[in-house]
């Protein structure tokens, strides 16, 4: 571009300026200026690529005429002349071969709109209005296909050898699978470190929620580091405190008592529910666990000719769901219920709730990890008054977390 060139555009610029026409796209006086700057970068990779001993002049490689093609930014789409080898070995890298979106701020919107739940319709239609370029769907999609192998290396990375608490919980999704559409569970694991902070540990997809398939998952996260984990708390799946204790033995499991109350009244006759609510809060409110068991003898004598199922649950499940009963009052409060890795459903829904059924095992996996990714960003601080917690917790667990503690602070 000479200087006759470079004034004309300036002048265009301003003119589209002054007038509130936009400055990119392709009529659009920024477009130019994009397309010179990738021509002249271009021309000085192939001219380096050319001088090296590897692959240049010397072993009778030069320039082979020039081709075409159009790549999209956020200036538009671009059409630049691209310079070509003899022997095909030229490898650009401000534009790589078969590279279709320039790799500036445009493919992280595209990527970010995407973990927001926003179709690549809705992502397409947006490009458009902001940028006057087209995307195709199938443009979108190779893109947001980039961020699998972050979802592969996240899944398999390393974990810290001790977590202190950890939720173990699965929520359902229909995702389409040779042709069918199929509910399939997506397990999810939150753990809190020795510092406190929360972490999702891993995602798994299955077609079913079973234990089987947790004894699967936990035996994967041994592989990947985990050695021992003080307490679990789960939901009241059947076989699922035999599975961890499998892994780590020496874990405390507690069932979730929110999920026990939630399944007993649904035995329970509506009229009746009021009344029985109060008398079963007596036991899982208790201040201690004779309280709770004396508590629970009274419930049986009421209730238990009327509902015995309810009752015999509460019993036959009582060694797991009381187990908060040996901590502390704020410790209780965090381990008695999967309320936490509920709370991580909750947030993972507000994206996919507008979602029918997921194109594909990856394409759902795709969306959770951007998800939980942005909610892993507002983690930054350890759980409220975690000092006091982990000190009762390496006294419970003397020679567990105590050694890991000591083991960090002689890294440091």
């Amino acid at each position: 571009m000479n200087k006759q060139e470079k004034e004309e555009l300036k002048e265009k610029a301003l003119k589209q300026f002054l007038k509130g026409e936009s400055l990119f796209g392709k009529d659009g006086a920024f477009s130019p200026m994009l397309k010179e700057f990738l021509e002249e970068a271009l021309e000085a990779e192939m001219e380096d690529h050319l001088s090296s001993e590897e692959k240049g002049r010397s072993h009778g490689n030069k320039r082979n005429g020039k081709g075409q093609k159009t790549v999209k930014s956020s200036l538009g789409d671009v059409e630049i002349n691209t310079p070509q080898d003899r022997h095909s070995s030229f490898e650009p890298r401000i534009v790589e071969k078969r590279q279709r979106i320039l790799a500036d701020n445009l493919e992280k919107q595209i990527i970010a709109m995407y973990g927001l739940g926003n179709s690549l319709r809705d992502i397409q239609e947006h490009i458009k209005e902001m940028y006057d370029t087209n995307i195709s769907t199938e443009v979108l999609s190779d893109i947001t296909d980039r961020v699998i192998p972050k979802v592969k290396e996240w899944q398999n990375r390393p974990l810290e050898s001790v977590y202190c608490i950890v939720w173990l919980d699965a929520m359902h999704f229909k995702v389409r699978d040779e042709g069918k559409v199929k509910h399939k569970a997506l397990y999810n694991i939150l753990g809190i470190n020795k510092q406190g902070n929360k972490e999702i540990l891993g995602m798994y997809l299955s077609e079913s929620e079973g234990a089987n398939f947790w004894l699967q998952i936990l035996t994967e996260l041994q592989n990947r580091g985990l050695k021992d984990i003080l307490i679990a708390c789960t939901d009241n799946l059947k076989g699922f405190s035999e599975a961890i204790h499998s892994i780590y033995p020496q874990t405390d499991v507690q069932l979730c008592v929110v999920h026990q109350i939630r399944n007993s009244l649904k035995y329970v006759a509506s009229k009746e529910q009021k009344v029985f609510i109060q008398d079963l809060k007596l036991v899982y409110q208790a201040d201690t666990k004779d309280q709770a068991e004396t508590a629970l003898l009274e419930l049986e004598e009421k209730w238990g000719k009327k509902y015995p199922v309810v009752i015999r649950s509460w019993n036959d499940n009582w060694e797991l769901l009381s187990t908060y009963f040996d901590y502390s009052k704020p410790i209780r409060k965090l381990i008695y219920t999967t309320n936490p890795v509920e709370g991580f459903h909750r947030q993972v829904r507000k994206v996919t709730k507008s979602k029918g059924a997921f194109t594909s095992d990856m394409a759902l996996m795709k969306l959770v990890y951007l998800v939980c990714r942005r909610i892993e960003k507002k983690w930054t601080s350890p759980l409220r008054n975690w000092g006091l917690t982990v000190q009762q917790l390496a006294i419970r667990f003397e020679g567990r977390l105590e050694l890991e503690l000591k083991t960090s602070q002689t890294k440091k």
